[in-house]
């Protein structure tokens, strides 16, 4: 990779797990009325044909890790997980009342915080509150996010049982300088033995998360996680590059230097020299920060065209409406979002006053629905086309004259009525999104309020 291009395209940008981008949501144009319609509207249409997706937030977590940058709540308490889970079901009741149907739900994540922080007999009653309103597609996938310290066998049964075959675990870094800078200690060990857990009972994608850019971190560490991950040969490896937005999260992110992080060179060759290893050892690269085994299928689902990616990150199926439930929990209805209060406290007074706890969002128009498939067609199939005319847009050629500087640097092909993303350009794929960001382009944020894309 030539340091030039790093140092070019080293700059702030959105991941695009949305589009618009939440700092650019319209707020002031936006009222729960309009969401309920909104929402409505999309079930109706694909309800009965994809079904829907449940993000279900689960904040509480029982010590920081410096490095996250989620909306949790850091407590031992486990008296808490109660009254959170009926808080919970009582939004899920809000909106099945307002559903003109029952649900389908196809897809179901566990998130964080850290969902293992609740008892398994706990997550129990809540997913069996949210199944008995609702009716499970065939062939779901529910996934959870597992903490290797306190992922019990209990909860591998449980979840295992009442239909998840996928379990994401945090792992980050081995290195025991990186785990104390980052406040996450988990041996190796421990790891190995709770994704053979998950494997003898029976689960069918176990997933690792490898984060590069963190607080001390060489190659030769780096190395060595990688090495030490490809060991236990996880399904899916999401390989992170680290957010760091203290800016947005305070004291969260401040657990180490600035001067402690690699520098964005040392940074690109910790994910290219990574992804070098994971390629030889047989994983493919999915979009922007997945590797996948071929029988995965996350990477079954990129060459069929039904790869996904949403506020859950990549998904292997494609769903119109996704249900966020939870403090701080993001809806999408596909003309909509909405995202919920992100304090325990708020969003539980509102749900017990009988109101959903939507508090902010953004209503879609035209241009942003075009825009949406376009970036989605970029972070997904590394390719997108205008040639159809309900993907044109007016601002067509500020776009194009964009993509041609990108082009001149071989990171993607113009080809007549569309673009294609080259090999070299795949770790610029934030990049040329951006490209096709008109709300972005048309106002530059006047403070640092994404991460760099390096």
């Amino acid at each position: 990779m030539q340091q030039n291009l790093v140092q070019k395209y080293n700059i702030q940008g959105p991941r695009y797990t949305s589009y618009p981008t939440v700092p650019y949501w319209e707020p002031e144009h936006f009222t729960t009325g309009a969401w309920t319609e909104a929402l409505i509207r999309s079930f109706r249409e694909t309800n009965t044909t994809q079904g829907i997706s449940v993000y279900i937030h689960l904040p509480f977590c029982e010590s920081l890790c410096t490095f996250c940058a989620c909306h949790k709540r850091i407590t031992r308490r486990h008296d808490v997980e109660l009254p959170y889970i009926q808080t919970v079901l009582q939004e899920w009741e809000l909106y099945c009342a307002l559903l003109p149907d029952p649900p389908v739900i196809k897809e179901l994540h566990l998130g964080g915080g850290t969902p293992t922080f609740f008892s398994p007999e706990h997550l129990a009653l809540l997913l069996n509150g949210i199944f008995s309103k609702a009716v499970i597609a065939p062939a779901p996938e529910f996934s959870f996010e597992g903490h290797p310290n306190n992922t019990t066998p209990a909860h591998l049964q449980v979840l295992y049982e009442l239909g998840f075959r996928r379990v994401s675990f945090g792992v980050q870094d081995y290195d025991p300088l990186v785990q104390k800078a980052i406040h996450r200690i988990q041996p190796f060990e421990r790891v190995a033995a709770v994704t053979a857990g998950a494997r003898s009972v029976g689960y069918e994608s176990v997933s690792h998360d490898l984060v590069f850019g963190l607080p001390f971190q060489t190659w030769a560490s780096m190395q060595s996680t990688i090495e030490r991950t490809i060991e236990l040969k996880p399904d899916r490896i999401a390989f992170y590059s680290y957010a760091h937005v203290p800016w947005v999260k305070g004291v969260g992110q401040r657990g180490f230097r600035d001067t402690d992080l690699p520098s964005p060179e040392l940074k690109r060759k910790l994910y290219e020299e990574g992804k070098a290893l994971l390629e030889r050892s047989g994983y493919v690269e999915i979009g922007m920060d997945h590797f996948a085994l071929p029988g995965d299928a996350l990477h079954q689902s990129l060459h069929n065209g039904q790869l996904h990616r949403n506020f859950m990150g990549y998904s292997s199926s494609a769903t119109q409406v996704m249900i966020g439930l939870g403090m701080s929990a993001i809806s999408d209805s596909w003309y909509a979002f909405g995202q919920n209060e992100k304090s325990v406290e708020a969003y539980r007074e509102r749900v017990q006053e009988g109101r959903l706890p939507v508090v902010k969002g953004h209503l879609l128009n035209e241009e942003d629905l075009k825009i949406r498939k376009h970036i989605l067609n970029i972070m997904c199939r590394l390719k997108t086309s205008w040639q159809e005319p309900e993907m044109q847009l007016p601002g067509l050629p500020e776009i194009t004259s964009r993509l041609q500087e990108m082009e001149q640097d071989g990171l993607l092909e113009i080809f007549d009525g569309g673009v294609n993303v080259t090999a070299a350009g795949r770790a610029f794929v934030r990049n040329i999104a951006m490209a096709f960001d008109l709300r972005l382009i048309r106002k530059q944020p006047g403070t640092q309020i994404f991460s760099m894309t390096v």
